[in-house]
């Protein structure tokens, strides 16, 4: 038991807060919509204050999983109720309750009656109901990322799945090109192919699950879902997976995990979800449900199927770099902006994997840094394209030009999220970014070549889209008449950047919490960071065997 575990139940409230926010939101009386804001955005500030407690409690030199909370569940089937989180759970759960107040701010009128509901007798849209889902969706992801019981880990990554299916189908963006009829079959068939998509690798990776239970039933004597107990009994030799078993389960589990995360070719639910969902419910999406997915790659594919893994890294590889460079071409060639920015996640998604599985330090150090600037930088970039697209009324670029020359404060941080999000130096992406590329070219140097095309392709969709709306003559009347950021719009959008730039310049508070879990990972699969071949002195550069662990 670690160090670091107390009697208070640290992990347990921090998820349970906004899961009890949630039902009292959802309770406030109809009447009371703006009461049921400031009460799911309270609750939010509460998460986030726990979360930040998570963080100071952490000890990056202490035990590997901290503030442990272990309980019987379903006893006959070896479920426990199992609690702990690394560096990497640790900075996943601040990311998730960083986001949230954001999140409902950015949200505060998007589930307002429409103008017009009222004489035309459509039902108003359920406020509290809006907040509820969103205060859900976050209590259920903290769980995800602190359970360390598979079961546990299982049932709420499924569970995520409803709340954001209400959030997709029933609060979609308003501005529709195509009329509110159209536009709520679009909705429909996003969320309907969301929720499909997910299921089917949900349902695969329910396979896998029951299929590990059986093999530590069978060689341990007691079927077990404890992810500390399997790694354990995996280190020690008690517990030796057939390599065709090991095989198996670790692609069931890598299926559902890859549709989470989206990777290609597993991505097509990605752009819909995220064009026809508010730029808020697109942030939860991007920014934090599907982090779940590349944080399970992590913890589980790594931590239970090592030999597997090292087996899968040549394919999985590829798969990233296809990710990168067909989600940056795609994002150059769109015309609706919230779905560029859909494109471009799938590329920096890319980046993420392909970090996680070049097996090096720098390279999964990289990917977890990854996943807390891509978080900030998306939901920088969206939100401020969300209030671009609820003034004008249209996601089309064509619809827009010379907007800075109207709304310099929202051109201003449109042009930061951008430019955070092609990875400019100074800002926080860029460092992961640099040590995902850094450590995938010292084990696989033609891997990381051919992902700098993503850099490339990624100043070309940003600088092509701020062109195209910020700069240019103020010809259009509807952009004449644009108001620029509002106080909350403010609040909501210069905290983000002021992170984007502190973690740019001084990244170290992060990276002291990711780097020990970093090593246990790479422990976990057995490799090492290449060295040089040959001494530098000898040759007077560093040259690296590919591939080659040096243990």
């Amino acid at each position: 038991m670690s160090t670091a575990t107390a009697g208070f139940p640290l992990l347990t409230v921090t998820a349970a807060l906004p899961a009890v926010g949630a039902v009292a939101t959802a309770a406030v009386p109809a009447a009371r919509r703006t009461a049921a804001k400031w009460l799911a955005l309270l609750v939010s500030l509460g998460t986030l204050a726990l979360a930040a407690t998570v963080l100071l409690r952490f000890q990056p030199g202490g035990d590997r999983y901290q503030l442990t909370e272990s309980h019987a569940w379903i006893a006959d089937f070896g479920v426990r109720y199992e609690l702990g989180v690394d560096g990497i759970g640790a900075a996943l759960i601040g990311l998730t309750a960083l986001l949230v107040p954001f999140v409902i701010g950015a949200a505060w009128h998007d589930a307002d009656p429409a103008e017009g509901d009222a004489p035309t007798g459509r039902r108003w849209r359920p406020t509290q109901g809006f907040f509820a889902l969103i205060l859900a969706v976050e209590a259920m992801v903290v769980i995800s990322f602190a359970a360390t019981d598979v079961f546990l880990f299982y049932i709420f990554f499924e569970a995520m799945l409803i709340p954001m299916y209400f959030l997709i189908g029933g609060f979609g963006d308003r501005a529709h090109s195509a009329g509110e009829e159209e536009g709520a079959k679009q909705r429909s068939y996003a969320a309907v192919k969301f929720l499909l998509y997910n299921l089917a690798g949900g349902l695969i990776m329910l396979a896998a699950v029951v299929g590990l239970y059986v093999v530590t039933a069978d060689q341990l004597g007691e079927g077990t879902f404890s992810l500390q107990a399997i790694t354990e009994a995996r280190a020690s030799g008690e517990l030796d997976m057939a390599t065709g078993t090991e095989r198996l389960l670790f692609l069931g589990f890598f299926f559902a995990f890859a549709v989470k995360a989206p990777l290609w070719p597993l991505h097509t639910w990605l752009p819909n979800a995220m064009g026809e969902a508010t730029a808020p419910v697109a942030v939860l999406i991007t920014a934090v449900v599907d982090k779940v997915g590349t944080f399970a790659m992590l913890r589980f594919c790594l931590g239970l199927f090592p030999g597997a893994s090292g087996w899968a890294t040549p394919v999985v590889i590829g798969l990233a770099l296809v990710s990168i460079l067909y989600g940056a071409l795609l994002a150059v060639g769109q015309r609706d902006i919230k779905r560029l920015i859909a494109y471009a996640s799938i590329s920096h998604f890319g980046f993420i994997v392909l970090g996680i599985f070049a097996m090096t330090s720098q390279g999964q150090g990289g990917a977890t840094l990854y996943m807390v600037f891509h978080g900030i930088s998306t939901a920088a970039l969206m939100l401020v394209a969300g209030f671009l697209i609820s003034r004008r009324g249209s996601r089309l670029i064509a619809d827009y030009g010379g907007v800075q020359k109207a709304a310099p404060v929202l051109a201003g941080t449109f042009l930061v999220g951008g430019l955070a999000t092609l990875s400019l130096p100074g800002l926080a992406p860029f460092i992961s970014e640099f040590l995902v590329l850094v450590g995938t070219f010292s084990r696989y140097p033609v891997a990381g070549i051919v992902a700098t095309a993503g850099i490339i392709l990624a100043a070309l969709y940003v600088l092509l889209l701020y062109q195209r709306t910020m700069t240019g003559p103020l010809e259009k009347e509807e952009i004449k008449r644009l108001p620029d950021l509002r106080a909350r719009e403010l609040a909501v959008v210069a905290p983000l950047i002021a992170f984007l730039i502190f973690l740019g310049v001084f990244p170290k508070p992060l990276t002291d919490v990711v780097n020990p879990a970093v090593e246990h990972t790479l422990s976990d699969v057995r490799k090492t960071d290449p060295k040089p071949e040959h001494p530098v002195a000898d040759k007077g550069w560093f040259d690296y065997t590919p591939g080659g662990d040096h243990e």
